[in-house]
């Protein structure tokens, strides 16, 4: 029996069909697995919190991916600001600064000093 037989798609399909189901289960299990495990170690030690179970930390586990993304994906972030040309950039950072920022720029900060006097 040859291993190239196996290679060919009427197995590999049925066995894709089985074993990623499987293989997702188990990555979603261990994940909440060691949420819980984390949770349950460190936190009603130190911040008196309850312990958890295995689903909350599934649950737990969800919300942060909800919230924070993650596990990956590739990429995604900085949407609108990588399209951006590079005047346009610049003008989105301007009206930032001129929004938030309490203190001036350096480039916009002059400085005027009084002429000393000689003392002779």
């Amino acid at each position: 029996m040859s291993i190239k037989r196996f290679w060919k798609w009427y197995y590999i399909v049925p066995a894709a069909i089985v074993l990623v189901p499987v293989a997702i289960a188990l990555i979603v299990f261990l994940g909440g697995g060691v949420v819980m495990l984390l949770w349950n170690w460190l936190l009603p030690p130190l911040f008196g919190l309850p312990e958890i179970s295995l689903l909350q930390g599934f649950g737990l586990l969800a919300l942060c991916r909800i919230l924070f993304g993650g596990f990956g994906g590739g990429g995604g972030g900085g949407g609108f600001e990588k399209r951006m040309s590079d005047k346009d950039r610049e003008q989105f950072r301007e009206r930032m600064r001129d929004r938030f920022c309490d203190t001036p720029r350096a480039a916009d900060v002059v400085i005027e000093r009084e002429p000393t006097k000689a003392t002779d």
